[in-house]
């Protein structure tokens, strides 16, 4: 079983719209070394866990439960950098093009007009050049070394191509949570490596993992220096044991030292996606907004009814108008 908090775990910070920015950010998200691939990848393998290895096993989940929070982060990130791109100044209940405007114009000329005709300007499961994701990005080979190589893989890889990503525009939406998903590679990076040496691999010379400075990215300094790049999370309610892997020196020897907690230490409020109306979404409707509102005042007043719910004043229904010819 899963459950949800309805917290992201690292902050969205806001600046100006950026569709461009967020169509290279899709590549961090459904890309073949995207979050919905660790997430999935390292899912399956903890659900296809053979053996009685479990601290192996909470290893792997614990990070795959992580990917989950990952996903959500960065569809929210590039949801954020598409909204209000445009902004449609017009009344929320009046069709968008009245007057001959034309609210959508600038989507033809994005990377990805999907985010406008398909996603309502939101993040789609697609990579930067539109690719649908794919399960075939999915490794699980029901080997415990070769499947803790293989993540170790795709974390290194992952990472440098969010490094990538993070050169590529000054938005400082993009750069914040491209900075926390470095910081968490390196983590995750640390914790398929000290897992490996567990199993008496010298994976640094097997595979040796890209060796760049990252901390030359001031969002990315800010998180080393707090250390979430050698905490790694449980999200267990029963208990886990991944400490008996993940604890003690740094697998990259720069004396460092590896903490498992059951949960981040802090989490952040979800933004509200406001309603696009050049989108005509969530609706144009009156009536319906009508409802939804009753509908929110009903639980909020505890259960009390309210009458002629959804009905503008002065407006007959079909009911009142058939009663009235009888």
């Amino acid at each position: 079983m899963f459950y949800h908090s309805q917290n992201l775990i690292s902050p969205i910070v806001s600046d100006e719209p950026d569709p461009s920015a967020a169509n290279a950010l899709q590549e961090g998200l459904g890309g073949q070394f995207g979050e919905m691939r660790t997430m999935m990848q390292y899912l399956f393998q903890s659900f296809n866990f053979r053996g009685k290895a479990t601290p192996y096993m909470d290893l792997i989940q614990g990070v795959g439960v992580e990917e989950i929070s990952h996903v959500e982060l960065i569809t929210k990130t590039i949801s954020q950098l598409l909204d209000g791109s445009p902004r449609y100044q017009g009344d929320k209940y009046e069709t968008p093009s009245k007057g001959g405007g034309v609210a959508l114009e600038m989507a033809k000329a994005q990377q990805n007009p999907h985010h406008y005709i398909v996603g309502a300007q939101a993040a789609l499961p697609v990579d930067a050049a539109g690719n649908p994701w794919s399960g075939s990005y999915v490794h699980n080979h029901g080997n415990l070394v070769l499947d803790l190589m293989d993540n170790l893989v795709v974390e290194a890889t992952g990472r440098i191509q969010k490094c990538r990503i993070y050169q590529m525009s000054s938005n400082k939406t993009l750069r914040a949570t491209v900075a926390f998903l470095i910081v968490r590679d390196e983590a995750h990076q640390a914790a398929f490596a000290k897992a490996l040496e567990t199993l008496g691999v010298d994976w640094g010379k097997v595979l040796p993992v890209p060796k760049f400075d990252s901390s030359q990215f001031p969002e990315v300094k800010r998180l080393l220096d707090l250390g979430l790049h050698r905490e790694q999370y449980t999200f267990r309610m029963d208990g886990s044991l991944m400490e008996k892997i993940f604890s003690g020196p740094s697998p990259f020897n720069d004396g460092t030292e590896l903490t498992t907690m059951k949960e981040p230490s802090e989490s952040y409020p979800i933004p509200e996606a406001p309603e696009r109306p050049e989108e005509f979404a969530p609706g144009l409707d009156e009536e319906m907004q009508a409802l939804a509102d009753a509908f929110t005042e009903f639980k909020e007043s505890g259960g009390k009814v309210k009458k002629n719910v959804g009905i503008k004043p002065g407006k007959k229904t079909d009911e009142t108008k058939s009663n009235k010819k009888k």
